[in-house]
């Protein structure tokens, strides 16, 4: 696999130009840009200084993070949404880059949805944006969110509605802290129903041993120091003949409060063994 970035991993204390300077350093092939961060690094410049840095780079874009909530929105809620969405996609093909995460809704009445309302707003949404972001180009990224404030928690719970809305345009972005999040990842075997076609992202990080319903996004940790069995996820992703990326994802208010490169250093250094 293919060391990625994910710009959530230092985005209080660092900016897109300093990430993709530091991404650069410290051997990452990718970088996943973070849409609010991207926003503000085009306040200062344009979007041909990136194109600029992209074609003499190694570093290469990867999929931009991300659209959220995308379940039951209202007419006001969708509106926001499609003008950043459209956004992502306008930019994704001017710089190269392939996929868009999308994430399904949090809230505290979620789990009060029904399965059958989940899954047939999810295939008409996914199919709505999947239409807007055909002519750039640009493929989705459905990221289930294993705590149950999410709508869609599990990764089969995902690839039922990604196998229903059955585009090659629409896949499963993975992440081990949301593997792990439902059911302590007893449904680890569930990676290996998912078609090498319709794994489009991955993301890497570890966690606090916490019990469920205390654990949450802010007790990340890097790649080996915690209790997820990411050694053996990257098995099963090898096994399947997975090369794309492996992404940092870190959501630790901890990190956010150390030097950017210290973090991204320390986190090459430690996802490097999951490749």
């Amino acid at each position: 696999m293919k060391l990625g970035y994910n710009e959530a991993t230092c985005m209080k204390r660092s900016t897109v130009e300093n990430d993709l300077v530091l991404c650069e350093r410290y051997g990452y092939e990718y970088i996943e840009l973070r849409l609010d961060m991207l926003k503000k690094y085009l306040e200062k410049n344009t979007l041909a200084d990136l194109q600029s840095f992209f074609r003499s780079s190694r570093l290469k874009p990867y999929a931009f993070n991300s659209i959220e909530n995308i379940n039951f929105c209202s007419a006001d809620q969708w509106d926001t949404l499609i003008s950043l969405f459209t956004f992502g996609c306008e930019i994704a093909q001017a710089i190269g880059n392939p996929y868009l995460i999308v994430v399904p809704t949090m809230g505290d009445d979620m789990h009060k949805k029904s399965k059958d309302d989940v899954y047939s707003d999810s295939v008409e949404v996914l199919n709505k944006l999947a239409d807007i972001a055909k002519p750039y180009k640009v493929k989705l990224a459905f990221e289930p969110i294993g705590d149950k404030r999410w709508c869609v928690r599990s990764l089969e719970q995902a690839l039922e509605i990604v196998h229903a809305v059955d585009r090659p345009d629409v896949g499963v972005a993975l992440d081990s802290i949301n593997l792990f999040l439902y059911n302590r990842l007893s449904n680890i075997d569930s990676i290996d129903d998912v078609p090498l076609d319709k794994l489009f992202v991955y993301h890497v990080n570890d966690c606090e041993d916490l019990p469920l319903g205390v654990l949450d996004h802010c007790h990340r940790l890097y790649p080996g120091d915690g209790i997820i069995p990411l050694a053996k996820i990257s098995d099963k992703l090898h096994k399947k003949g997975y090369e794309e990326i492996c992404s940092v994802e870190l959501f630790r208010p901890e990190y956010w409060e150390l030097d950017p490169e210290k973090v991204i250093r320390t986190a090459s250094q430690k996802a490097q063994r999951f490749l």
